[in-house]
């Protein structure tokens, strides 16, 4: 067995088809058909079962899989500690986001200390959904990712970095609406998947109340636009629209009755190796969201004693 034709194997079973399998590994459909071909010749027996629209793993092809990701892990924490041997600096980071304001903001400032320290590293970042950047964790595809808590995978450790609150969002033109009356409206909503989604409908079965979503996007920021232009309500965190309420873009309504908190966390295999420039990273991470919770106590302290002085004295 060859490593590569593990990767080709591994993406198939991933990613349903032999064509997205190749577009994964970066090859062409005909060169994955035969290195599929070879392995299984070599292992003599079929992995594969073609189907309407996708293909099936065997029971051979099941047995393999698990075998294969463990290998290629090992396989890539191989070529990351030579690599630490020869020099950290030219450590590779594979990076996942399921949440839109971290690639906005700070992951480009991060980006940016971390190349100053490591700069012949390879960095990489790609975007998705908590369930699918978790997947790639665990099939070697990833080193880590920003997600929303909880991840409930096995084999997938977890560190809360950030907490938000979930607030209902509407144009500055939209009438008032009360939260008991929330559900009532055209929702948009984040594409089911993620672990915001997964909170909303959550609270809302609990309450017993059917929802009507007229939208299920996947970025944040297309949800706010089309809150901006009235084509609905939106459930977004709050500091997501922090700056769009102040200029009066968009206004928000706390959802009464109900505290419905957003976790962020990074994510990456449990008791994996940790190369330099992953340390690094995090390190970096950490330092962030520790200064952005000073900030946040510091400003509520601030407030509060406005307030105080605001109050009339008796």
């Amino acid at each position: 067995m060859e490593i590569r034709q593990l990767r080709a194997f591994v993406a198939i079973a991933e990613a349903g088809t032999f064509t997205a399998g190749a577009r994964r590994v970066h090859v062409t459909q005909a060169a994955i058909s035969m290195q599929i071909r070879q392995l299984e010749n070599e292992l003599g027996a079929r992995l594969f079962v073609r189907a309407p629209r996708r293909v099936v793993l065997t029971e051979a092809g099941e047995h393999l899989l698990h075998r294969a990701r463990h290998i290629l892990r090992e396989h890539d924490a191989a070529q990351d500690e030579i690599a630490e041997l020869a020099g950290a600096e030219r450590g590779r980071l594979r990076i996942g986001s399921a949440s839109a304001m971290v690639l906005t903001d700070p992951l480009p400032k991060i980006l940016k200390e971390l190349r100053q320290q490591h700069p012949r590293a390879e960095v990489s970042v790609t975007s998705g959904t908590s369930e699918f950047l978790v997947g790639q964790i665990l099939g070697g595809e990833l080193d880590l990712a920003f997600v929303s808590l909880p991840v409930e995978a096995r084999g997938i450790q977890t560190e809360r970095l950030n907490e938000d609150q979930l607030v209902a969002i509407a144009s500055s033109r939209h009438r008032a609406v009360s939260a008991y009356t929330l559900a009532g409206e055209k929702l948009i909503l984040g594409e089911r998947g993620g672990n915001t989604r997964r909170l909303i409908d959550q609270f809302f079965a609990q309450a017993g109340v059917a929802l009507s979503v007229s939208m299920e996007l996947s970025r944040q920021q297309a949800i706010k636009r089309m809150v901006e232009e009235d084509m609905g309500v939106g459930i977004v965190p709050l500091q997501s629209v922090i700056e769009d309420v102040k200029k009066g873009r968009l206004v928000r309504w706390w959802i009464e009755g109900a505290q419905i908190n957003w976790e962020l966390g990074i994510a990456r295999l449990s008791g994996g190796y940790e190369s330099p420039i992953t340390q690094a990273f995090m390190r970096l991470v950490r330092n962030h969201f520790e200064n952005v919770a000073k900030e946040a106590t510091k400003s509520a302290s601030q407030k509060r004693v406005q307030s105080s002085k605001k109050a009339p004295h008796t």
